[in-house]
This record gives C-alpha cells, sequence and structure tokens, in this order.
C-alpha cells in the first residue's frame, strides 16, 4: 500500500478518535450532574490518551493527490472499527479495573451494537459507565448506517449492490448531493433518540434511564442499567421500546426518501413489507403458544412474547424474563430468529431480511424452470434484475457467515464450552443479536464467566458480522498485500 494512501487513512482514522475523544466529555458531565467524581480522571485521561493519538495521525496534513480506491476501502473501513474499538476500552478498564480484555469485549459489544456484557451489578454502577456503554452503542448505530448505505454497496458486499441504484441509498432521485444526505440521516437518528427519550420518560422511566434506553434502542443495542434489562420497567415502556426497536431496524435512507418527497417509500419497499409481515406473524402465533402453554393473559403473553421477538429479530438483545426457561421449543425458535436480522441500511445486525427474500425467489424461478424447461424466466427483486453477481455475492455472504459461525463454535467448544453455550454464543455474536441461550449467557446471565480466548473469539466475530464478513476477510488475503 503506497505512502500517501497510508497518510489519508491515518488521517481519517485521527479524525475518528479525535472524535472519540470529544465523545468521552458526555461521561464525565454524566459524572458531574451525579457528584460522582470518583471515575471521572479515569475519563480524563483515556480523553487525553485517544484525542492525543488522534492529533498525532492527522498533523502530518492530509495528502492532496491521494485518493482511496475500493480496495482501500476494505482495510480503511476493518481499521476503523478495530481502532475506535481499542482505544474506547480504556474507560472501561481505567473505570472498572477490569482486564483489558473485558473491556475490549464490552466495547466492542457496544461499538457494534452487539449488547453482550461482562458487567454485572449494573443497577449500582457508576452514571458514567452506565452512559459510555449506551453511547458507544449510539455512536456504533449511526456509523453503521453510513457504512452500509454508503461503502458496502461500492465495495459489493454481500449482495449489498442491490440497493446501490435503490431509493434506500444514495440516489440522486432521492437527494442531490451524497452530504446532504448524511445531513439528512444523522437528524432523522438524533430525531429518533430524542423521541425515544421523551417516550420512555412518559412511561414512567427516569430521565437518566430514559436517554440510556433511547440510545440502545434506536442503535439496536441492547445494553440496560439493570441486571435485569428491560424487565425491571413498567409494561409500558415495553411497548415503547418495541415501537423504536422497529424503527431502527428499517432501512434509514427510505426515511430520507419519505421525508424528499417519496411518501409511500417504506410501504412500497418488498423488504419492509416482508420484515413487518413476519414479525406480526411470529408474534401472534407465539403469543398464542405462550397464552395456551403458560396460562397468561393474553395482553401479558402479546406484550412478552413479541417484545422478546422484536428484540431477537431486530438483534437489539433486551430481554423481559428469562425466555429460555419456556421448554425446547421456545429456545429452538429464539435460536431461528436469531438469524434473520433488520433490513439493510438499518441499524440490526443479522442476514438481513433481503437475502432470505432473494434466496426464496431463486428458489421460485428455479422450480420453474423445473417444470418449464425452455421458459425465460426474469428473476427480479424490488425493482432490480438478479444478475450473476448479486446472486453470487448473496450466496458467497451466506456461505461465510455460515461457516463463521460453526467455525467460532468449534473454537469454543474446544475451550471448554458446552454445546448450547458455544453455537449460540457464536451465533448471537456474528449475527450482534447480544445474549445467547443457556445458564451461563442466556437473557439472565452474562458473558463474564467465560475465559478469556473465549472473549476475543467472540469479538472477533462481533466484528466480523458488523462488517459483514466479507470486507474483513479481503483485507486477510494474501493477495490483498502483493500490490
Amino acid at each position: 500500500m503506497a505512502l500517501p494512501t497510508l497518510r489519508i487513512i491515518g488521517f481519517i482514522l485521527g479524525i475518528f478518535l479525535i472524535t472519540l475523544a470529544v465523545a468521552m466529555v458526555v461521561p464525565m458531565l454524566t459524572l458531574l450532574t451525579f457528584e460522582r467524581t470518583d471515575d471521572l480522571q479515569a475519563f480524563i485521561w483515556a480523553s487525553l490518551i485517544t484525542g492525543g493519538c488522534g492529533i498525532a495521525l492527522i498533523a502530518p496534513g492530509r495528502p492532496t493527490n491521494a485518493k482511496l480506491r475500493p480496495r482501500d476501502m476494505y482495510f480503511l473501513t476493518t481499521m476503523s472499527w478495530l481502532i475506535v474499538c481499542c482505544y474506547a476500552a480504556l474507560p472501561m478498564m481505567l473505570t472498572q479495573h477490569i482486564s483489558y480484555t473485558d473491556a475490549f469485549f464490552e466495547t466492542m459489544s457496544g461499538i457494534t451494537t452487539t449488547g453482550a456484557t461482562v458487567l454485572s451489578g449494573l443497577d449500582s454502577a457508576s452514571p458514567g459507565l452506565l452512559m459510555w456503554r449506551s453511547l458507544l452503542h449510539w455512536l456504533g448505530g449511526i456509523g453503521f448506517i453510513g457504512m452500509a448505505v454508503a461503502i458496502l454497496p461500492l465495495l459489493r458486499v454481500g449482495g449489498m449492490r442491490l440497493f446501490q441504484t435503490e431509493s434506500s441509498d444514495w440516489s440522486e432521485k432521492v437527494v442531490p448531493r451524497s452530504h446532504i444526505a448524511g445531513q439528512y440521516l444523522i437528524a432523522i437518528y438524533v430525531g429518533f433518540t430524542l423521541s425515544a427519550v421523551l417516550a420512555f420518560w412518559l412511561s414512567g422511566m427516569n430521565l437518566f434511564d430514559s436517554i440510556n434506553h433511547a440510545m440502545s434502542t434506536v442503535s439496536t443495542g441492547g445494553f440496560s442499567t439493570s441486571d435485569a434489562s428491560m424487565g425491571k420497567f413498567s409494561p409500558a415502556s415495553h411497548w415503547v421500546a418495541m415501537f423504536f426497536m422497529l424503527l431502527g431496524s428499517l432501512p434509514f435512507t427510505l426515511y430520507v426518501a419519505t421525508l424528499r418527497g417519496h411518501r409511500m417509500a417504506l410501504v412500497r419497499d418488498q423488504q419492509v413489507r416482508g420484515f413487518v409481515m413476519m414479525l406480526v406473524a411470529t408474534s401472534v402465533l407465539f403469543s398464542g403458544w405462550y397464552w395456551l402453554s403458560h396460562d397468561a393473559y393474553w395482553l401479558d403473553a402479546l406484550r412478552i412474547v413479541t417484545f422478546n421477538v422484536v428484540s431477537v429479530v431486530t438483534t437489539t438483545g433486551f430481554a423481559v424474563g428469562d425466555y429460555s426457561q419456556w421448554g425446547g421449543f421456545a429456545v429452538m425458535v429464539f435460536f431461528y430468529l436469531t438469524f434473520i436480522g433488520g433490513c439493510s441500511g438499518s441499524t440490526s445486525g443479522g442476514l438481513k431480511m433481503f437475502r432470505f427474500q432473494v434466496a426464496y425467489e431463486l428458489l421460485r424461478a428455479n422450480l420453474k424452470q423445473l417444470i418449464h424447461p425452455r421458459a425465460v424466466i426474469r428473476q427480479q427483486y424490488n425493482g432490480h434484475n438478479l444478475d450473476e453477481e448479486i446472486v453470487r455475492s448473496i450466496l458467497t455472504f451466506s456461505f461465510f457467515i455460515t461457516m463463521t459461525i460453526g467455525v467460532l463454535a468449534l473454537c469454543l467448544a474446544f475451550l471448554g464450552l458446552d454445546l448450547i453455550t458455544a453455537l449460540t454464543g457464536a451465533a448471537s455474536a456474528v449475527c450482534n443479536v447480544g445474549p445467547g441461550l443457556g445458564a451461563i449467557i442466556g437473557p439472565a446471565g452474562n458473558f463474564g464467566p467465560l475465559p478469556d480466548a473465549a472473549k476475543w473469539l467472540l469479538s472477533i466475530g462481533m466484528l466480523l458480522g458488523r462488517l459483514e464478513i466479507i470486507t474483513v476477510l479481503v483485507v486477510l488475503t494474501p493477495a490483498f498485500w502483493r500490490h
């Protein structure tokens, strides 16, 4: 990689680190508001170290004659998430006096909006630490939106090119210039967050809990201020969380399209319709089963089941009760739901709904071709022709995400974890869901008891899943570094 290219990548990473250092002021102000100065010094030092390294990276200046090629974007995307995570772990290590392994795991979980945690005793934890965890979710959420709609389609990762010229991307039909689209995205994201704060506050939460859960919900992250997660709060707050988890899992650029005059953009989108219909059908049928088998009031059954279904499918990771205790059928259903994810261009992880829909379209076309061998069958999705490149990209991504989960689960089992913990831990990490299943990492537990090697492996899994796997694998190939 040429020196000018490395310089411009370093310059961009420096800007990210300076932004991260400035963000650390938020938990500092939180500590001052609560008159808790015991952790203030830790955040000050972390901010100074992060900001100093950022300034050192931008000090040489931005090269004027350097341009980033698509191959350089693979490296920049991977390094930006990794470097930011390394520095964002400093406040947690200095504040909690925990190992860097635990701090890195918690930070990676936060910034990838996974929601898996190694911490306990959250109800009495430092308000600065709780605010920092939620803020990592919020920053990671808007960062992934920008990456999903601006970078991944250009890199032709995992079939994302389907949305390169769709109204759910940086199209000239939606906004005249990409920086204006970015302003719209940020405004919508902030607007959703402020609305969620108000709604949570009206549902009975105090202001501090409302702010934290608003950032976690809109980013579909899952960090809470209580060990009981959302189970600590009122039923009204559960419905509020469901609504904003759903908003966070829909394509944000369709919100931009709606504001720009395309009033039916969300309704007409095939991915959105399929996603909402799947959530409604699963929630209603599963709630009926829970109501009949657990002797619960029907409205409580609908609320509890729908909340957990929406939380898992949108890869948020909040929990109301321990659904792993509902029986084998429920455990299997939630394990399947772990893989689905939200829509492309949202804050959700997982496989994404559009890949399931494309797979169905391909299956239907192949069945028709078998019945009518001479027929010319057009394969389309959401108004796009499914050409060979898109199909190959989706199949490649699906294969590698399955292989990643399998290999990661095998490595966790080698470290001594039981089958349920290893398999669901790998799946929840790569799909960025958060809690797994079982007594250790289930909704009622956390990842703290796992060995350090398992935490590092799961951290890698979170990063791979958040960056759509192929983005990272390209950087690891020898061919990437030959020229």
